[in-house]
């Protein structure tokens, strides 16, 4: 019986302990804007062999404000445009987010896919557009803009904007605002 109470006692004192330490925590401060940038093909140590070169509002603001990964590694071949832009805002490798190359070949049926192609959409403005037959469908697994999106109730707002369709695409995920692509070629 001795054991009972002791056991009530602790869970109590626990309880206690876990409510007061929980009622005096202040909510998280969440940033304002969040923004990825990836330029394909520049290395890392660009952004500080050319640091005197950049403007107080571009790169200079995002070295001393923004955070960099400095220490990734690629731990995956080949590093093309799609297998990057996932690897990077899935946090996952080809064999398991499913964007093997910008493009490649079914081993069991033979056909070709690209990375984007998805048949079943249509693109706003041109229902006919081939070109604008795209989506996130290749990508097996969500994307951190697609958890921003679902943790903020989707309250928040996510864009890609490329030259590329496929480095608009992948980024913003599967429940992204828009993508954009081609909107710098007017």
């Amino acid at each position: 019986m001795k054991k009972v109470w002791l056991l009530v006692i602790a869970c109590r004192l626990m309880a206690y302990s876990y409510a007061q330490t929980g009622a005096k925590t202040s909510p998280v401060q969440r940033p304002k804007l969040v923004v990825g940038i990836v330029v394909d093909q520049m290395r890392w140590d660009f952004l500080y062999r050319y640091y005197d070169r950049y403007g107080s509002g571009g790169f200079k603001r995002l070295i001393t404000e923004g955070f960099s990964c400095e220490n990734a590694m690629i731990n995956y071949i080949p590093s093309f445009t799609a297998v990057g832009h996932s690897t990077i805002f899935t946090g996952s490798v080809p064999a398991i987010d499913g964007i093997a190359g910008n493009d490649w070949t079914d081993q069991l049926t033979g056909k070709f896919y690209y990375c984007t192609t998805d048949s079943t959409v249509q693109s706003v403005g041109a229902e006919n557009a081939i070109d604008g037959k795209m989506s996130p469908r290749s990508l097996l697994v969500s994307t951190i803009t697609d958890e921003l999106r679902l943790a903020t109730n989707f309250q928040s707002k996510a864009v890609g904007v490329s030259l590329k369709d496929r480095a608009s695409i992948l980024p913003a995920g599967h429940i992204t605002c828009g993508s954009h692509w081609n909107c710098f070629l007017v």
